[in-house]
């Protein structure tokens, strides 16, 4: 895959992680009842760095956890879900809690549809809330992302990568041919 364009540096995307942090303060007129989930596995660090920021502004520690969405993607079979999935980390009791779900990159849709479903095979929360570093567009599912870092329009043929410091070596945001 051939990297096309940077769209976003280290500083862009600390900013725009602050900036969703203060939106999900907001939102929620304080985070006493926030519990964070990242999916696995770029969404876990950005989680992780929410939590972080939320800490720093509120003084409040948020549970953070894991969703692995492989037993409930629509597009693989049931052996491929048995070999590759992994375990759901949850951090506390969801129920009544407004649980955030953070990944990198919206697209289609159907990764955060399989990640409210792990939300609710495990319990009721309150509501569930998505927060996405990168909206590239291209729906499929009626979705949308209740926090984004950056909208960015790309072409199908096109790939959004993000790069994370602990599994990548930069923080940054790349936009990719295939």
């Amino acid at each position: 895959m051939k990297r096309k364009a940077k769209i976003m540096d280290e500083l862009a995307i600390k900013r725009a992680l602050a900036r969703i942090t203060h939106e999900i303060i907001e939102h929620n007129q304080g985070v006493e009842n926030v519990c964070l989930l990242g999916i696995k596995r770029r969404g876990i660090p950005i989680a992780r760095t929410l939590a972080e920021n939320i800490q720093h502004f509120e003084g409040v520690t948020v549970p953070v956890g894991e969703l692995d969405v492989t037993q409930h993607r629509d597009d693989l079979s049931a052996a491929d879900k048995a070999q590759l999935a992994g375990e759901c980390q949850f951090p506390c009791d969801i129920t009544d809690k407004i649980v955030i779900i953070a990944d990198d990159v919206l697209f289609t849709g159907r990764t955060a549809r399989a990640a409210m479903e792990a939300v609710f095979a495990y319990g009721r929360p309150k509501s569930v809330q998505l927060a996405s570093l990168i909206d590239r567009g291209h729906r499929e599912l009626p979705i949308r992302a209740d926090y984004v870092g950056k909208n960015v329009p790309s072409a199908l043929s096109e790939k959004v990568s993000v790069c994370i410091a602990d599994t990548d070596g930069e923080d940054a945001v790349y936009i990719c041919e295939e």
